[in-house]
């Protein structure tokens, strides 16, 4: 004969039954909260790892690097949310951030200060496609008369040559020391670079005009056919959803 468990049995089971649900939530909940805590920890030594990077500047750019009173190394550090170490004697500047990219951009801006532009332009390399570029006047040296030279065929009487282009390309440029550097748009950049590459290997300035304007107004036609099809494409979508209603 089978025996009938009794109603006392019955909730004993239950009762049993429950306890062992709520020890393996609870157990459930403390193998969550431990797996919770190790992510945590992992974020937070990696919030902690600080990149650091060193470079030398012209101890005669210390100055426009620091500022009136320390107003732009200030600016600096609060637009890229690195730390600015500056040894005015060496001319070293140690920049610290936990952000390897703003790192890298803030290193640029410096560089760029290093290389005689103004702070203010040398800020311009925070926007997005915008670069700095070098040219080494170097490895192209003859004598110191014709380091002169090639300088001076890039500035131009009364700053000319620079500024045309600048104009024509939309970018700043910089003749400073034994290097001649532009920031601008990536691609502009480039178009700037084979410019004064051409004077510096002895191309007539009208020749190099002329080889801009063509340049500039190839861009403009370009950016006028994009921005056409963006148009297109917008009034395109528009009139589908109209459609779709």
């Amino acid at each position: 004969m089978t025996r009938k468990k009794g109603i006392g049995e019955e909730k004993s089971n239950e009762v049993k039954s429950d306890r062992e649900e709520t020890e393996d939530k609870r157990v459930e909940k403390q193998s969550q909260e431990k797996q919770i805590r190790e992510i945590e920890e992992r974020e937070s030594s990696k919030e902690k790892e600080i990149y650091i990077f060193t470079l030398k500047i012209p101890s005669d750019r210390i100055a426009a690097l620091i500022g009136k009173n320390g107003e732009t190394k200030k600016e600096i550090e609060s637009e890229t949310g690195c730390k600015l170490q500056i040894d005015s004697k060496e001319g070293e500047v140690h920049i610290q951030s936990a952000d390897s990219i703003k790192l890298y951009n803030t290193k640029e801006i410096v560089k760029a200060v290093g290389r005689g532009f103004n702070p203010k332009i040398a800020m311009l390399l925070l926007k997005p496609d915008y670069m700095l570029d070098v040219i080494e006047l170097r490895p192209l040296l003859k004598s110191t008369s014709h380091m002169k030279r090639m300088k001076g065929r890039v500035i131009g009487e009364g700053g000319k040559c620079r500024k045309t282009i600048e104009d024509l390309t939309d970018t700043s440029v910089s003749v400073y020391g034994k290097t001649i550097a532009i920031i601008g748009e990536a691609s502009k950049v480039g178009i700037a670079r084979r410019a004064i590459e051409s004077l510096l290997r002895g191309s007539p300035h009208s020749t190099v005009y002329n080889w801009l304007e063509k340049q500039r107004k190839h861009i403009k036609e370009e950016d006028f056919l994009n921005g056409f099809e963006t148009t297109e494409k917008t009034e395109f979508e528009d009139l589908k959803k109209r459609d779709d209603k």
